[in-house]
């Protein structure tokens, strides 16, 4: 059963509550900590991007577009939709001569207000490449174009880079392809619900992907050292998971799932954290992950200054005025 994991107070009384659940796992598969049900089933969401990547390296793909790590970055993205993104985004898929009409992931206004009031003004249209998810969309559709395989269907379960992405995912998370559920995403192309110490056990591996086959530990490799390097790709200016991962500086693998989920890979220890708010705010899920990491002893004084913000986050009026905060308020269960 989940547990109380985050309370909103407004002054001094608490006005909301949110339940969650945490497993943090180790690359052997020991579960180390938790709180709530560690094994709860729910869906991974965008936290599974870069889990959908391997499949991009251990083809040949990557390296036959001459992708660059922050092309990898962006391909594990829920991005903000700043010119840094898009322009990358447009260019890979020009690489392979495709055009932003190619991408199925569907048309959102960027999640950057400052990108977005930017376009209005100038007029510009939005597009496919605005959306979070482009860069997930136009890799598979470099990998698409690398199997011959149908580009107009690359969004949808069955098609091979799909079948390939459910068989990665399969291995990492050690769960059979039979017991992984299928949803259908915010992007139009599969989920998969896993439980989520399954979650946690794939980004203890891709943390530290040493116990693994060749190919697969330089893709790992590939995939980690292109998220921690550049951040910004994989969020955007002041975007959680970048901060996270700045403040890391390459201790901290971190990427956002909706629906209040959150996944953590950590290299020095070979550990992963998988984080789901019950009710799915995402409100929550941010103090819920440093406070998490703070008490596994991950994060220095000067990391939990940097991610102050994100850690107790404050409630302000319509004036300005601070009126409440966000508190995480749980204990983290030994397994061991």
């Amino acid at each position: 059963m989940s547990e109380r994991i985050v309370e909103v107070r407004r002054g001094e009384m608490v006005e909301s509550v949110h339940e969650g659940d945490i497993a943090v796992v180790h690359r052997s598969g020991r579960l180390m900590w938790y709180l709530g049900d560690p094994h709860l089933v729910t869906f991974a969401r965008s936290a599974a991007k870069p889990w959908q990547v391997v499949p991009l390296i251990e083809s040949g793909a990557a390296d036959a577009a001459a992708m660059s790590d922050e092309e990898l970055a962006l391909a594990c993205a829920s991005h903000s939709g700043e010119p840094m993104h898009v322009e990358k985004v447009l260019a890979l898929l020009q690489r392979v001569g495709l055009g932003v009409e190619a991408l199925r992931c569907g048309v959102h206004p960027p999640y950057s207000s400052a990108a977005y009031e930017s376009l209005l003004q100038c007029g510009e249209p939005l597009t496919a490449a605005h959306n979070n998810c482009s860069g997930k969309h136009a890799a598979m559709l470099v990998l698409a174009a690398h199997l011959k395989a149908d580009l107009e269907r690359y969004s949808m379960s069955g098609h091979p880079v799909q079948t390939l992405i459910l068989r990665a995912v399969s291995e990492l998370t050690e769960v059979a392809p039979p017991d992984i559920a299928l949803g259908t995403d915010g992007c139009g192309v599969p989920v998969f619900a896993l439980p989520l110490a399954r979650m946690a056990l794939a980004y203890a591996k891709l943390a530290d992907p040493s116990g693994e086959p060749e190919p697969r530990q330089s893709a790992l490799q590939r995939i980690s050292r292109a998220m921690t390097t550049h951040p910004e790709m994989v969020g955007g200016t002041d975007r959680f998971c970048t901060v996270l991962m700045q403040a890391g500086a390459g201790r901290i693998i971190g990427k956002l799932g909706a629906e209040g989920v959150y996944c953590v890979g950590l290299p020095e220890l070979g550990l992963g954290l998988a984080l789901k708010v019950a009710d799915g705010h995402p409100r929550a899920s941010y103090p819920a992950v440093v406070e998490a990491l703070r008490q596994i002893g991950v994060l220095s004084e000067t990391d939990l200054a940097t991610l102050s913000a994100f850690h107790h986050p404050v409630l302000k009026n319509h004036q300005g005025t601070i009126v409440g905060d966000l508190r995480p308020v749980f204990q983290l269960h030994r397994a061991i």
